[in-house]
């Protein structure tokens, strides 16, 4: 599997747990080659989204995917809650495997980065060299990185599992600490950084 999408859906206030029933049940009809990694609705940061992460076996399957999304009426359910959603296409970093389905949470932090033009190849470089080593059992482990091909590029993707916010400040204090964290050359790449915190739904593969 090496395409992937990440969709957000910003729905009404007061009404994520009327859009999840609606979207789980939609969900489970997914088409052959379509595959739910995970869901999970936003804890710290922008409210009342929901963020579906899905995987395709391959870019036909994905292509056909879209159009039905893009043409089917209400396609995922929502319809009377959405305020808004948007569909972002990513490749995995190509050093990097999935964590398999499972607890790995609850809380898990996106955090996006946009960068400069030239900034992909150098920063694919430092993560190859450095993400070892950091998400070894001595810090905490990355489900995925992935690197955006739609929408606003060049940019990045990446997803922490970790078990309570306490263990995430801890951990990502340690890593800078002892050098582990971020990969070399990695500020002159950025230009803005976005991250929020997400718990996941009662049917998201990811736990």
């Amino acid at each position: 599997m090496t395409y992937y999408e990440l969709i957000t859906f910003t729905v009404r206030v007061g009404t994520p747990a009327l859009a999840l029933q609606r979207l789980e049940t939609r969900l489970s009809f997914a088409a052959e080659g379509v595959t739910v990694l995970g869901c999970w609705v936003s804890e710290i940061g922008p409210q009342n989204r929901i963020a579906l992460l899905r995987g395709f076996d391959d870019e036909m399957v994905r292509v056909v995917e879209r159009e039905r999304c893009l043409l089917t009426y209400d396609a995922f359910g929502i319809g009377e809650y959405l305020l808004d959603q948007s569909i972002d296409d990513y490749r995995l970093f190509p050093f990097l495997k999935l964590l398999a389905p499972g607890s790995h949470g609850p809380f898990y932090e996106l955090r996006e980065y946009n960068l400069v033009p030239s900034g992909l190849t150098p920063t694919l470089k430092g993560w190859e060299q450095a993400i070892g080593r950091r998400a070894s059992s001595q810090y905490s482990a990355v489900y995925a990185a992935f690197y955006a091909t739609s929408g606003r590029v060049p940019r990045y993707l990446h997803l922490w599992p970790y078990a309570s916010l306490e263990q995430r400040l801890e951990v990502r204090g340690r890593a800078v600490k002892d050098g582990a964290w971020p990969p070399k050359n990695f500020a002159p790449q950025l230009l803005e950084m976005n991250s929020a915190v997400y718990l996941p739904t009662h049917f998201s593969p990811l736990y």
